[in-house]
């Protein structure tokens, strides 16, 4: 069972992730996947700009890669850590994948406060709790988790 500090540790890798697809010219989110002893199995960042791809989210791109990497039982024990609360896209795709559990840092409504509709395209507000609630199978959701460092990487990125 991860500890408060293996969260912690992960959610800033996380962030650093999130900051390294910003500093490669996309959107600041980023996600890691850990197996049950701690392991890091993939890294994933946002590349909705570069790859021309509005589904290119960090979580989405790793939940593609571990998929085609891993069975549905072998996910079902692993971890996803991820800057952001997923969005519903993004969590439909880990539910359906197999991964066990969700830890994130910035929430959902506090990305929004941060955020806003800069762009006139609106925003889905659902949560990823909201979302795997309505399966049949149970994810593990943790957070929210260090604002102060998730919202960093977000500084004067959507203004």
């Amino acid at each position: 069972m991860a500890t408060r500090t293996d969260h912690d540790a992960h959610l800033r890798r996380a962030i650093a992730l999130a900051s390294s697809a910003r500093e490669h010219g996309n959107h600041p989110f980023g996600s890691l996947l850990v197996d049950a002893t701690g392991v890091v199995l993939l890294e994933a960042e946002n590349t909705v700009v570069t790859e021309r791809d509005a589904t290119g989210h960090a979580e989405l791109n790793l939940v593609r890669r571990a998929s085609a990497l891993h069975d549905f039982d072998t996910l079902s024990f692993c971890t996803l850590y991820t800057s952001t609360e997923p969005c519903a896209m993004c969590t439909g795709a880990i539910y359906w994948s197999g991964i066990g559990q969700v830890v994130y840092a910035l929430g959902g409504d506090q990305l929004a406060a941060i955020v806003g509709d800069v762009d006139g395209t609106g925003m889905l507000a659902l949560s990823c709790r909201e979302v795997l609630a309505r399966g049949d199978r149970p994810v593990a959701v943790d957070g929210p988790h260090l604002f102060t460092e998730a919202a960093a990487a977000h500084d004067g990125f959507w203004a």
